[in-house]
């Protein structure tokens, strides 16, 4: 999948989100409870990481959740940064750049 589609297809599926807000409690999240949903995803990343590491018990094979959550978590960076106006293709491309001028 081109890094274009996934941010369209994520926007899309946002949308759909943002119909069920409203549906349920009036108003869309703010981008701060937004922030803090991808929050949520990334700790659990870091324990299901210690899972897949053998390093925390969770009784059952983590790498389905360990996917769904790296998943779930580079879909809100992506509506993240079209919340606040950031061209999220533009910014990961700086940062490759700036990166590889530091260490290539």
């Amino acid at each position: 999948m081109e890094f274009k589609q996934a941010i369209d297809q994520s926007l899309e599926i946002r949308k759909a989100y943002h119909e069920l807000e409203e549906k349920h409690h009036g108003s869309v999240w703010s981008v701060q409870e937004d922030a803090l949903a991808f929050l949520t995803d990334a700790a659990l990343i870091g324990r299901l990481t210690l899972a897949h590491e053998e390093r925390w018990p969770v009784g059952s094979d983590p790498e389905p959740e360990l996917k769904h959550k790296i998943g779930e978590s580079i879909w809100w960076i992506i509506i993240l940064a079209e919340r606040m106006g950031i061209d999220c293709n533009q910014a990961l491309e700086q940062f490759l750049e700036e990166k590889e001028k530091q260490f290539l």
